[in-house]
């Protein structure tokens, strides 16, 4: 099975990937401890982020079952900022549809190997 995404959705694939690297890379403190928490430092994030900004979608098992993690993650972030009443819900459901829609297609590909 091939995967395809929309350029949309590698962007914003690319945005969670780049700050989930900026996290591992960076000295946690407690907002990052509790996201630590939520999702764990997905092993090889810098490989994931290589292949997703070449636009090379040619993934292992193993690096689908890591982007379906880190995504289930950020979904979960995600759904707290917004019922947290955030300012800007309107971008927050565009990145949740986005978001919703990557993982749909992540998780297709992970039960199709």
């Amino acid at each position: 099975m091939q995967l395809h995404f929309e350029k949309d959705e590698l962007n914003l694939l690319a945005d969670i990937l780049l700050q989930e690297a900026g996290r591992m890379s960076s000295r946690p403190d407690s907002a990052e401890a509790s996201h630590s928490a939520i999702c764990p430092n997905v092993p090889g994030i810098d490989t994931l982020l290589d292949k997703i900004l070449a636009r090379d979608l040619r993934l292992d098992t193993d690096e689908l079952e890591q982007l379906a993690d880190l995504l289930s993650a950020e979904r979960r972030t995600l759904a707290g900022r917004e019922g947290s009443g955030d300012s800007h819900t309107t971008e927050l459901q565009h990145r949740r549809v986005l978001l919703d829609r990557l993982l749909e297609r992540v998780n297709e590909a992970c039960v199709m190997f």
